[in-house]
């Protein structure tokens, strides 16, 4: 059962959200990664119009109806891939469209979800009714395969020495008992993030398939953006803000067939005051795009 403190969520780069996005009163909004709707709730308070809030987390989509029970707002229970394709089917077209892909602080709070440290299931699943769990990953997965998982997903400079000490500690099924591992097997460095976040992050990515769905789903939100309207994309890692520095610069650019005007040459980062209230804000980072008026 969630708790009060488990919902509560500092949206990431609210303002510049905001002020790339430049709500209007009538703009209709896609939040593709509505999470428990921060930054909706900031945006549909502006624009009064139909809106989708999309999110794969079944605990997430009901405390969306809840907090969204009046008003033009549907609330879908989808990944963000397969709502995108439905609602381009469908002929659906918004003003605003928003994807802050990092986890919530409710997963990392519930110690039941397996995102975090705290001693819980090995789970990590966003939506709870897959059945690939991060325990299966860890220890169904050779030697070899959960190397090169922690390479390319974690860019993990000590892959082999973690998946060597790993498959010695199988079966693991906690999550306090794989960072111990991974503690045990590599030293820490100097500064204060945990030898084993990123290899977390690496069975993460993996269990949810973030980056096939990500590099899939882009161009489908730049379909369904109106002339004129406004996509944000919010990453948590550089392989993600890598496929979305690429989507948007195919689809921009100066050549003639170009359908986005970029409006971020750079990522933009949370400031110094955000950083005080927020630290899980440092690695954020906002990309933005308009699409061109024909």
């Amino acid at each position: 059962m969630l708790q009060k403190n488990d919902t509560d969520h500092i949206s990431v780069l609210l303002d510049e959200v905001i002020e790339y996005l430049d709500p209007k009163a009538g703009d209709t909004y896609l939040d593709a990664t509505a999470g428990y709707g921060g930054h909706a709730g900031t945006i549909l308070a502006i624009t009064k119009a139909p809106a989708v809030l999309v999110d794969r987390d079944q605990t997430a989509v009901l405390y969306l109806a809840k907090k969204f029970k009046e008003g033009k707002v549907r609330i879908v229970h989808s990944d963000f891939l397969a709502a995108a394709k439905v609602l381009k089917d469908k002929g659906q077209s918004f003003d605003l469209i928003l994807a802050d892909l990092g986890v919530s602080s409710p997963h990392l709070n519930m110690a039941s979800r397996g995102f975090s440290f705290k001693p819980g299931p090995l789970d990590m699943r966003m939506d709870q009714s897959q059945a690939l769990s991060a325990a299966d990953i860890v220890n169904s997965y050779d030697e070899a395969e959960l190397a090169k998982l922690l390479r390319l997903y974690g860019e993990e400079p000590q892959a082999n020495k973690i998946a060597r000490a790993i498959v010695t500690h199988r079966p693991i099924n906690a999550t306090d008992e794989l960072a111990e591992i991974i503690l045990s097997a590599v030293r820490r460095g100097k500064g204060k993030i945990h030898p084993a976040t990123k290899t977390f992050q690496a069975l993460r990515i993996a269990v949810n398939n973030e980056l096939s769905q990500l590099e899939r789903t882009l161009p489908v939100w730049i379909d369904l953006l109106k002339p004129g309207g406004r996509i944000a994309v919010i990453s948590f890692h550089s392989l993600e803000d890598r496929l979305v520095k690429q989507a948007f610069a195919e689809a921009g650019g100066r050549h003639y067939e170009a359908v986005l005007q970029i409006l971020t040459k750079r990522p933009v980062t949370a400031d110094q005051q955000e950083l005080v209230f927020n630290p899980r804000a440092r690695s954020a980072k906002l990309r933005a795009a308009a699409k061109i008026k024909i």
